[in-house]
Protein backbone atom coordinates (compact mmCIF):
# COMPACT_ATOMS: atom_id res chain seq x y z
CA UNK A 1 0.00 0.00 0.00
CA UNK A 2 1.43 3.21 -1.24
CA UNK A 3 1.87 6.07 1.70
CA UNK A 4 -0.50 8.88 0.80
CA UNK A 5 1.19 11.00 3.72
CA UNK A 6 4.40 10.56 2.00
CA UNK A 7 2.88 11.61 -1.43
CA UNK A 8 1.11 14.48 0.09
CA UNK A 9 3.99 16.13 1.47
CA UNK A 10 5.76 15.95 -1.96
CA UNK A 11 2.92 17.87 -3.43
CA UNK A 12 2.32 20.33 -0.58
CA UNK A 13 6.36 21.25 -1.24
CA UNK A 14 5.69 21.38 -4.75
CA UNK A 15 2.42 23.38 -4.39
CA UNK A 16 4.24 26.08 -1.71
CA UNK A 17 7.21 26.76 -4.20
CA UNK A 18 4.19 26.87 -7.04
CA UNK A 19 2.33 29.77 -4.56
CA UNK A 20 5.70 31.61 -3.91
CA UNK A 21 7.04 31.87 -7.45
CA UNK A 22 3.38 32.83 -8.64
CA UNK A 23 3.31 29.72 -10.76
CA UNK A 24 0.26 27.93 -9.20
CA UNK A 25 -1.30 27.77 -12.91
CA UNK A 26 1.72 26.53 -14.91
CA UNK A 27 3.11 24.12 -12.87
CA UNK A 28 -0.78 22.69 -12.84
CA UNK A 29 -1.11 22.44 -16.16
CA UNK A 30 2.20 20.73 -16.21
CA UNK A 31 1.57 18.78 -13.26
CA UNK A 32 -1.80 17.52 -15.56
CA UNK A 33 0.59 16.08 -18.24
CA UNK A 34 2.99 14.39 -16.19
CA UNK A 35 -0.08 12.97 -14.68
CA UNK A 36 -1.63 11.74 -17.97
CA UNK A 37 1.94 10.48 -19.34
CA UNK A 38 2.24 8.47 -16.62
CA UNK A 39 -1.25 7.22 -16.34
CA UNK A 40 -1.92 6.65 -19.95
CA UNK A 41 1.25 5.38 -21.53
CA UNK A 42 2.42 1.89 -19.71
CA UNK A 43 5.80 2.28 -21.34
CA UNK A 44 6.43 5.09 -19.34
CA UNK A 45 5.08 3.35 -16.17
CA UNK A 46 7.25 -0.11 -16.82
CA UNK A 47 10.50 2.03 -17.55
CA UNK A 48 10.14 3.94 -14.35
CA UNK A 49 9.03 0.87 -12.35
CA UNK A 50 11.99 -1.57 -13.68
CA UNK A 51 14.83 -2.07 -11.12
CA UNK A 52 16.70 -3.66 -14.08
CA UNK A 53 17.64 0.19 -15.61
CA UNK A 54 19.89 2.25 -14.01
CA UNK A 55 18.82 5.82 -11.97
CA UNK A 56 20.95 7.90 -14.76
CA UNK A 57 19.35 6.24 -17.72
CA UNK A 58 15.41 6.62 -16.23
CA UNK A 59 16.64 10.49 -15.32
CA UNK A 60 17.73 10.62 -19.19
CA UNK A 61 14.74 9.11 -20.15
CA UNK A 62 12.44 12.13 -17.89
CA UNK A 63 14.86 14.73 -19.13
CA UNK A 64 13.85 14.09 -22.53
CA UNK A 65 9.98 13.24 -21.69
CA UNK A 66 9.63 16.47 -19.60
CA UNK A 67 11.85 19.08 -21.54
CA UNK A 68 9.52 21.37 -21.71
CA UNK A 69 8.23 21.79 -18.21
CA UNK A 70 9.83 23.98 -14.96
CA UNK A 71 12.86 23.25 -13.12
CA UNK A 72 10.25 22.73 -10.52
CA UNK A 73 8.57 19.94 -11.94
CA UNK A 74 11.76 18.65 -13.02
CA UNK A 75 13.40 18.91 -10.21
CA UNK A 76 10.61 17.03 -7.93
CA UNK A 77 10.57 13.93 -10.76
CA UNK A 78 15.03 13.87 -10.31
CA UNK A 79 14.30 13.18 -6.43
CA UNK A 80 11.76 10.94 -6.57
CA UNK A 81 13.97 8.65 -8.92
CA UNK A 82 16.64 9.16 -6.67
CA UNK A 83 14.63 8.45 -3.92
CA UNK A 84 13.28 4.90 -5.60
CA UNK A 85 9.97 6.63 -5.08
CA UNK A 86 8.28 6.55 -8.79
CA UNK A 87 5.62 5.32 -8.03
CA UNK A 88 4.31 7.49 -6.07
CA UNK A 89 4.61 10.38 -9.33
CA UNK A 90 0.72 9.83 -9.97
CA UNK A 91 -0.46 9.55 -6.65
CA UNK A 92 1.59 13.17 -5.66
CA UNK A 93 0.24 14.73 -9.26
CA UNK A 94 -3.82 13.90 -7.89
CA UNK A 95 -2.53 15.52 -4.22
CA UNK A 96 -0.80 18.85 -6.03
CA UNK A 97 -3.72 19.18 -7.99
CA UNK A 98 -6.30 18.74 -5.08
CA UNK A 99 -4.20 21.13 -3.60
CA UNK A 100 -4.51 23.40 -6.44
CA UNK A 101 -8.42 22.87 -6.59
CA UNK A 102 -8.81 23.64 -2.78
CA UNK A 103 -6.99 26.93 -3.27
CA UNK A 104 -9.32 27.43 -6.58
CA UNK A 105 -12.27 27.12 -4.75
CA UNK A 106 -12.62 24.18 -7.54
CA UNK A 107 -13.94 20.71 -7.33
CA UNK A 108 -13.59 17.78 -9.66
CA UNK A 109 -17.09 16.23 -10.66
CA UNK A 110 -17.99 13.26 -12.64
CA UNK A 111 -20.99 13.57 -14.25
CA UNK A 112 -22.58 10.06 -15.55
CA UNK A 113 -25.03 10.62 -18.48
CA UNK A 114 -26.35 9.04 -21.55
CA UNK A 115 -25.35 11.20 -24.00
CA UNK A 116 -22.23 13.86 -23.85
CA UNK A 117 -22.53 17.07 -22.81
CA UNK A 118 -22.69 20.58 -24.13
CA UNK A 119 -20.96 23.09 -23.13
CA UNK A 120 -24.05 25.16 -21.36
CA UNK A 121 -25.30 21.78 -20.26
CA UNK A 122 -21.58 21.65 -18.42
CA UNK A 123 -21.71 25.00 -16.95
CA UNK A 124 -25.35 24.74 -15.68
CA UNK A 125 -24.36 21.60 -13.29
CA UNK A 126 -21.07 23.71 -12.59
CA UNK A 127 -22.76 26.65 -11.25
CA UNK A 128 -25.43 24.24 -9.36
CA UNK A 129 -23.46 21.53 -7.79
CA UNK A 130 -20.72 23.67 -7.21
CA UNK A 131 -23.06 25.51 -4.52
CA UNK A 132 -24.23 22.29 -2.64
CA UNK A 133 -20.75 21.25 -2.21
CA UNK A 134 -19.60 25.50 -1.27
CA UNK A 135 -17.03 25.92 -4.43
CA UNK A 136 -16.59 28.23 -6.79
CA UNK A 137 -16.81 25.47 -10.00
CA UNK A 138 -16.55 22.32 -10.76
CA UNK A 139 -13.75 20.52 -13.25
CA UNK A 140 -16.81 18.39 -14.69
CA UNK A 141 -15.28 15.24 -16.39
CA UNK A 142 -18.94 13.48 -18.50
CA UNK A 143 -18.90 9.93 -18.74
CA UNK A 144 -21.36 8.16 -21.05
CA UNK A 145 -23.27 5.45 -18.86
CA UNK A 146 -25.96 3.53 -21.27
CA UNK A 147 -27.23 1.86 -17.99
CA UNK A 148 -29.07 5.61 -16.95
CA UNK A 149 -31.74 5.29 -19.46
CA UNK A 150 -31.92 9.40 -18.76
CA UNK A 151 -31.13 12.12 -16.71
CA UNK A 152 -27.84 12.22 -14.47
CA UNK A 153 -25.78 10.91 -12.04
CA UNK A 154 -23.01 13.50 -10.47
CA UNK A 155 -20.34 12.45 -7.90
CA UNK A 156 -18.01 15.22 -6.18
CA UNK A 157 -16.01 13.26 -3.95
CA UNK A 158 -17.66 10.71 -1.75
CA UNK A 159 -20.64 12.90 -2.67
CA UNK A 160 -23.23 11.63 -5.24
CA UNK A 161 -26.73 12.90 -6.71
CA UNK A 162 -28.82 10.80 -8.15
CA UNK A 163 -30.88 12.35 -10.76
CA UNK A 164 -30.87 9.71 -13.27
CA UNK A 165 -34.05 7.85 -14.32
CA UNK A 166 -32.59 4.56 -13.42
CA UNK A 167 -32.56 6.11 -10.19
CA UNK A 168 -35.49 7.12 -9.56
CA UNK A 169 -37.39 4.03 -10.80
CA UNK A 170 -34.71 2.01 -8.03
CA UNK A 171 -35.99 4.53 -5.48
CA UNK A 172 -39.52 3.62 -6.38
CA UNK A 173 -39.29 -0.31 -6.50
CA UNK A 174 -37.81 0.08 -2.67
CA UNK A 175 -40.67 1.90 -1.62
CA UNK A 176 -43.51 -0.21 -3.28
CA UNK A 177 -41.20 -3.02 -2.17
CA UNK A 178 -40.46 -1.13 1.63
Amino acid sequence: MMDTGVAKRYALALFQIAKENGQIDQLDEEVRVVKSLVTSSPEIHTFLQSPNISLEKKKEMVKVAFASASEYVQNLLMLLIDRHREEMITSICEQFIAFVNEAKGIADAKVYSIKPLTMDEKRAISATFAAKVGKISLNIENIIDSNLLGGIKVRIGNQIYDGSLQGKLDRLQRQLLG
